[in-house]
């Protein structure tokens, strides 16, 4: 049974739109959409947020959002539209990869609606173009650390929503019982990144979760994680994806998709699970399990991929011409109280971890190997 992944370590900030509207003059109502007054004298306007590019792949670029106004939220759209309070908040860098307008605008509590700024790109990047990447490389001669430009953790215990059995670690982390000696994540000189699960004593048990968020996300593309992973009791290998409006709507309003998720030993046949789920439909409502070739199993190298387009989100393994899932909105339609939540507006963010243990597995026995890991060649977004 797939058991929801309840993110219990990241409580949504308290950004609650009808309370900033205290301090923010609307000529609508809380959440209609309406334009912002100029207000009162004493409420002066944000500042204007400032919109900034980094060079991606084939012209992609990843585009920051900025205002000088202490403690002010930006609020955006790529559709063309005026952004309001209704707008998603931007909370980490997005890649662009198309032709799109970036709309943005600034409010805060104490201060008005700013102005918006926009800026328009016309791109012009081909489908199916590389447009981000990690490559894990690494020419340092030693174990290196993940780049954190890209990627931060969450650290510590207490189940995870799943009652998972480990304390994930940080990159060199001393921290007991993390050891900085045995790291649970690197970048080999092999130029994999490694995610270890290791047990450093009697029922204690370490690994990593490593994220993109607050650094990097993205809206629709092409995802491809080239990885292995170990099979054995115990052990839930996954790669997926969170939307960043986590910090402000909480899980499940802010959709997951699950790309690589599988648990314990291999099967006859071997597989994988790709999975979405948003409010009204968690747990098991939509997975679908993929089926490797005989002869085939996770613990060889496989490329397992997510098409995600508005209205869509499809899965594959290795071919992506040959999806073995496809959701569309339709598919919760018979689900009560289901809302689709991947065509909000916002970007969404990378996860990579290796639990140990959990509801979905269940504990490790005497014949789980340690250390074992999850590899991960390289994760990369290609334009749709």
């Amino acid at each position: 049974m797939k058991i929801e992944r309840q993110l219990v370590s990241m409580p949504a900030r308290s950004r609650v739109r009808c309370a900033l509207l205290a301090a923010v003059v609307l000529l609508a109502g809380c959440g209609s959409g309406g334009g912002a007054s100029t207000g009162p004298a004493s409420n002066p306007p944000a500042a204007a947020p400032t919109i900034s590019t980094a060079a991606a792949l084939n012209g992609a670029v990843v585009v920051s959002l900025a205002t000088t106004t202490s403690g002010a939220s930006i609020y955006y759209t790529l559709d063309g539209s005026t952004p309001t309070l209704s707008s998603p908040i931007y909370e980490a860098p997005f890649l662009v990869a198309s032709n799109l307008t970036v709309n943005a605008m600034a409010a805060g509590s104490g201060n008005t609606a700013s102005s918006v700024t926009s800026k328009a790109f016309s791109l012009n990047i081909p489908s199916g173009a590389l447009v981000w990447s990690d490559e894990f490389n690494n020419s340092t001669g030693a174990n290196a650390q993940p780049d954190p430009a890209v990627w931060t953790y969450d650290t510590g215990a207490g189940g995870w929503g799943n009652e998972e059995l480990e304390d994930y670690c940080g990159w060199n982390s001393s921290i007991s019982p993390c050891s900085s000696t045995n790291p649970n994540v690197y970048v080999g000189t092999d130029g994999y990144l490694h995610i270890v699960a290791e047990q450093p004593s009697a029922d204690v048990y370490t690994s990593a979760r490593l994220k993109t968020e607050g650094l990097f996300s993205f809206q629709y593309g092409r995802i491809e994680f080239r990885a292995q992973v170990p099979e054995a009791q115990g052990f839930w290998p996954a790669a997926w994806l969170l939307g960043n409006n986590i910090a402000t709507v909480n899980w499940p309003a802010c959709g997951e998709m699950d790309v690589l998720e599988r648990v314990n030993a291999a099967g006859a046949p071997d597989w994988n699970e790709g999975s979405i789920h948003g409010t009204g439909f968690t747990g098991s409502n939509l997975g679908t399990q993929y089926d490797f070739p005989a002869g085939e199993t996770a613990a060889g190298w496989h490329t397992y991929g997510m098409i995600w387009s508005k209205g869509s989100v499809a899965y594959y393994v290795d071919d992506p011409t040959q999806p073995y899932a496809t959701y569309t909105p339709a598919s919760i339609a018979g689900l009560s109280g289901s809302a689709w939540p991947f065509d909000n507006g916002q970007a969404n963010f990378i996860i990579l971890n290796l639990a140990v243990g959990g509801s979905w597995p269940g504990s490790p026995d005497s014949g789980t190997p340690f250390p074992s890991e999850m590899l991960v060649d390289y994760v990369r977004i290609y334009a749709n």
